[in-house]
């Protein structure tokens, strides 16, 4: 009998197309665990609330017979997140009437995000089976680097997430870093957690030939181009990048060199953008560089590997991240990663081997090793094969046979002996 899971990831659908508002790193992880799981022999179900009410509430699209199901919990409409707790119960309530139809029993629930994580609570006091939990970001870290009032996570969330914490059987941590902000700022007991790293597709994210990448996008052979891809929200810092961007065109060893920015996320050309989209706008129109930076809204999983193999550099500014997807997609494509050195970023990127970590919130110290990718002969080459080696280790093969492993502990019978009995961990509690 296979091992049975409800994976919850309440506000946002595995499925959505990347890019959106609410949509990224969280999205990949939940689908490319559920394929690699049921590739090993482990069934799971997805709920994700439903925002669509002419998407049918099961699909079949992950593989290997598990489902996403959508289910109905407020208006079939994409809601903004404070107000989407007011729906955990008539959502929990759904996933019960889902399992009680089938006839369906779980063995354990892994959630996703805090919001997630409460109403994994509901399910395991009702079910009496165990609950692992995955925060993806913290609201005391996202208080911390906030950059508008709008952007200050409720009182609420930092109490859920401290409740998940004590009341969750088990909890993954995606970095060091994670677990160490999940110590200090949570007293979390660093005994009922494991660090497992996000993983990637290493069959679809791979090097392609720059030339054929830039044929196939349209970028012209002899161009340099920049590369951002993710939301657009100020925690991003992608104002941040047009500073170091304006700062670059100023200087006198690039006046001879064709550059530009691409910006993929978002939809610049919404009726009613949201406010960061129009203030990141003003800002190129600002800095005159309409001419160097494009925005090209969301693309899918399938284009990204050809902007990845184009760009000169994928750059991640942000003022916060818990771990980084869009760095080890762009690792795994052989492009250097330049990004600020906090939470996760920090970790993934090795300075001066992959890419370059500099600090956050300075554009100067940004556009140094920008130039010097642009400029200096030889020099993302040699980034690029580090950088592609070193995502090698995170492929889902991996990553799906650790989390395997946190199941069993919560498991009589073996869940399945598709594992890798080589897989080890080192003193950090991470993949070798």
């Amino acid at each position: 009998m296979k091992f049975k899971v409800a994976m919850l990831s309440y506000h946002t659908c595995p499925l959505a197309t990347l890019g959106g508002k609410d949509t990224g790193g969280m999205n990949v992880y939940v689908r490319e665990v559920t394929h690699k799981l049921g590739e090993k022999g482990v069934h799971v179900d997805v709920f994700t609330r439903s925002q669509d009410e002419h998407v049918p509430h099961v699909l079949h699209d992950l593989g290997y017979g598990n489902r996403v199901v959508h289910i109905p919990a407020g208006p079939e409409i994409p809601l903004p997140k404070p107000v989407l707790s007011n729906y955990l119960e008539e959502f929990v309530a759904g996933v019960e009437a889902f399992a009680a139809g089938k006839g369906i029993h779980y063995d354990l629930v892994h959630s996703h995000y805090w919001m997630s994580g409460v109403a994994g609570l509901y399910l395991k006091n009702k079910w009496n089976i165990p609950l692992v939990h995955m925060f993806h970001t913290l609201g005391i870290m996202k208080n911390r680097v906030a950059q508008t009032p709008g952007e200050i996570e409720s009182d609420y969330r930092i109490a859920g997430e401290r409740k998940v914490l004590v009341d969750a059987n088990h909890v993954i941590a995606a970095t060091p870093a994670e677990l160490a902000q999940l110590q200090f700022l949570y007293q979390a007991d660093s005994r009922r957690i494991t660090i497992i790293p996000p993983g990637v597709d290493t069959s679809r994210f791979y090097p392609i030939p720059m030339d054929e990448a830039k044929e196939y996008i349209g970028v012209p052979p002899c161009g340099r181009m920049l590369l951002f891809v993710g939301r657009i929200e100020p925690l991003k810092g992608l104002d941040i990048l047009l500073q170091a961007i304006a700062y670059m065109r100023k200087q006198p060893e690039l006046s001879d060199l064709q550059f530009c920015l691409t910006v993929i996320g978002g939809d610049p050309e919404a009726g009613n953008p949201n406010q960061e989209m129009q203030r990141i706008q003003s800002l190129r129109e600002q800095f005159g560089l309409q001419d160097l930076v494009t925005f090209l809204g969301k693309k899918s999983q399938e284009t990204l590997p050809y902007y990845y193999s184009a760009a000169d550099a994928v750059v991640v500014p942000s003022f916060y991240e818990s771990f980084g997807m869009v760095a080890l997609e762009a690792m795994a494509c052989g492009t250097p990663v330049v990004a600020s050195q906090v939470g996760g970023l920090a970790y993934l990127v090795k300075d001066g081997e992959t890419g370059f970590t500099v600090p956050v919130d300075d554009p100067v110290a940004l556009a140094e090793p920008l130039t010097r990718i642009l400029r200096e002969d030889g020099l993302r080459s040699r980034l690029a094969k580090r950088a592609s080696e070193e995502a090698q280790s995170y492929s889902w093969e991996h990553i799906s046979s650790q989390l395997i492993r946190v199941y069993q502990r919560f498991s009589k019978e073996p869940i399945t002996d598709a594992l890798q009995p080589d897989l080890q961990l080192d003193a950090d509690g991470l993949l070798r």
